[in-house]
């Protein structure tokens, strides 16, 4: 008897997520400030949605919108003008934004750590030349991005969700808790996490979809689907589609 259901458990079919019905939607990675990307893959997903028959679709940008690139407030500015024409497009908060944020604002320990991951270019995108920003010290970097960025632009990146639930997906920019509910889990996890979501190997309570850590393609696992492909360095912007049980991915 016991072999016989060993032998069952076997056999028992893995689990296969299926998206909400009538829903059709496309996860973008992680963008970096590569609005000439963006264009690409918006191109494709609308050529990809128009072959395909009719469908509610939606668009989840997975976040780290800005930094690196060369034009981050470009890329802020056409994914705030999609969110604002069409309520099905979702864009969640990443740890580069979290940064470019608290940037602003002055905290000392973020401005630091802006200047380090990227927030030359951002800066710069902004309209502050690069001979000018290597005269800046940390004040004035806080003073450039006041004066620059836009009161629309930081309004947008504020609001932006921590997460989002469709069907048996939940979309997150770095991953999860694991144990945790998603219900429970806290920024801190959703925009930073990396080993004990990226280590853990069992089921989760739902097939999360991320971005935030760089693989040289999408990582499709059991438990995740990881879609940073390192567009800013690799020029390979990557996006997921998923309708009903099924999964397709195209990169740049």
């Amino acid at each position: 008897m016991l072999a016989k259901l060993l032998n069952l458990r076997k056999r028992a079919p893995a689990f296969v997520p299926v998206m909400a019905p009538g829903r059709r939607v496309y996860a973008v990675g992680d963008i970096h400030g590569r609005l000439d990307l963006l264009d690409d893959i918006l191109a494709r997903i609308d050529a990809d949605h128009a072959a395909r028959p009719p469908a509610e679709r939606h668009l989840v940008f997975l976040g780290d919108l800005v930094d690196r690139g060369s034009d981050s407030a470009g890329v802020v500015e056409r994914v705030r003008l999609l969110a604002a024409a069409d309520p099905h497009v979702h864009c969640l908060m990443g740890n580069h934004e979290e940064i470019f944020l608290r940037a602003i604002d002055g905290d000392d320990k973020a401005l630091r750590l802006f200047c380090r991951i990227g927030g030359r270019e951002t800066l710069i995108s902004y309209g502050v030349s690069a001979e000018d920003y290597e005269r800046l010290d940390y004040a004035e970097v806080a003073d450039r991005l006041n004066a620059r960025v836009p009161v629309a632009h930081r309004d947008f990146l504020a609001g932006l969700q921590e997460i989002l639930i469709m069907g048996d997906y939940v979309f997150v920019h770095a991953g999860i808790r694991p144990g945790v509910p998603l219900s429970e889990q806290k920024p801190a996890e959703t925009r930073w996490i990396r080993d004990p979501f990226l280590d853990h190997r069992a089921p989760l309570e739902k097939m999360v979809v991320h971005g935030h850590t760089v693989a040289e393609e999408a990582e499709m696992l059991p438990h995740r689907i990881g879609i940073d492909t390192g567009a800013y360095h690799s020029d390979r912007l990557t996006a997921l589609m998923l309708e009903d049980a099924t999964r397709h991915v195209f990169s740049t």
